[in-house]
């Protein structure tokens, strides 16, 4: 009888090892990883570099307190904040945390401009996390089910409709528009390619903040170091987990100008956040993607994989569309594909379904064999569908 709480639905599979895109169960069975622990372990299972700075930070100091300075989170936050425009930083424990922060600096921007119910914009079926408020802000009455009443002054608008988000500009209670730049949890829904700057310049207008989720997008994983570098724009405010610990919990919000001097002390904290261990890891994640020349790898095995699939599979009367960018990749077909979960870890292949949609997240680091093999194993279970 397990005693956790039933709220997981696992294979019938348990790993014990990883090195690189693969992982190990406990029978010794061999399975090409492509999905990266949900686009996490970015860099592949157990990075020789990664490994080495958690157990040197590990044999030298945890945790102390947020109430005392931290050196590795002071160089973690200049370095990301160099790297992508923004000027401070606030580290948690996960992309749920991130966004909350976000959540909360936006609700004090309101506050400071004299706004008693600040509002803010996000997009139908987007994913922001499972706390209340970042649950509230998804845009998905599925995972919501259950849980009302839901925090309010959330406005949900269509995805990728400029139109709907500037019919709002009359309404002095907005605050803000929080989107992700592709929608990772709905299918890799990729938007026109100037919808970030069109939204860019309403929040401009209106003097709105601009939020940008990249959880799942952040960390290299469009070949760019932040998807919104694609768009040449800056948002207010900006968050990121998923690949910047590579398994080590790590969220970070980042803020700029207006944004960045909100959180005073009292308003926010973190017990966890920022400890000496997760932004060693993370300052290690970061050298090895400029040092490798992981973006350049990105962008290369993205535009193989996509081509690959595109010349596969464009006769299949199955696949309805091919969807990517970098190394986030969606095949959505004509039906129902939930048995594909299966079948896939039969063939020692590890994937994510999204309704009728395969969901592709392997390691920054895949090489061109790698992808081969996903690209001849995921072409043989759709025809088999």
């Amino acid at each position: 009888m397990s005693h956790l709480m039933p709220n997981y639905s696992p294979l019938d599979v348990a790993f014990v090892k990883g090195d690189g895109c693969y992982l190990t169960d406990t029978n010794g069975e061999q399975y090409l990883d492509a999905l990266s622990g949900v686009g996490v372990v970015s860099l592949g299972h157990c990075h020789k570099d990664i490994t080495k700075a958690i157990q040197s930070q590990a044999a030298e100091l945890v945790h102390t307190s947020n109430w005392y300075h931290i050196k590795n989170q002071e160089e973690l936050a200049k370095k990301i904040c160099t790297l992508s425009g923004m000027d401070n930083a606030f580290f948690g424990n996960s992309g749920a945390e991130a966004n909350e922060a976000a959540i909360k600096i936006a609700r004090l921007y309101g506050e400071s401009n004299n706004i008693t119910e600040p509002t803010i914009i996000t997009a139908k079926n987007s994913f922001h996390g499972r706390t209340m408020a970042t649950l509230s802000a998804t845009g998905n009455p599925k995972v919501q089910s259950g849980f009302a009443p839901l925090v309010s002054k959330f406005i949900h608008v269509d995805f990728n409709n400029i139109d709907e988000i500037n019919n709002h500009s009359k309404n002095t209670d907005i605050v803000a528009v929080m989107l992700e730049p592709i929608q990772g949890e709905s299918g890799v829904i990729i938007p026109q390619v100037d919808y970030l700057n069109e939204v860019r310049k309403i929040c401009d207008k209106n003097n709105w903040l601009l939020i940008l989720d990249e959880v799942q997008t952040g960390i290299g994983r469009t070949g760019k170091l932040f998807a919104h570098q694609h768009n040449n724009i800056t948002p207010d405010i900006l968050t990121l987990a998923k690949g910047l610990g590579n398994g080590v919990p790590i969220g970070a919000c980042l803020a700029k100008g207006k944004a960045s001097r909100l959180l005073v002390p009292g308003t926010h904290g973190s017990t966890f956040g920022g400890n000496p261990l997760v932004c060693k890891t993370a300052l290690t994640v970061l050298e090895v993607i400029e040092r490798d020349g992981i973006l350049d790898n990105v962008s290369e095995m993205g535009n193989f994989l996509s081509s690959q699939f595109k010349e596969k599979l464009r006769n299949s009367k199955k696949v309805h569309e091919i969807r990517s960018k970098g190394l986030m990749i969606a095949i959505e077909l004509k039906q129902d594909c939930a048995v594909l979960l299966q079948r896939a870890l039969e063939n020692k292949l590890l994937i994510n379904i999204t309704g009728k949609t395969i969901r592709l997240l392997p390691p920054l680091v895949i090489n061109k064999d790698e992808a081969g093999i996903l690209v001849s194993k995921v072409c043989s279970l759709v025809e088999e569908l």
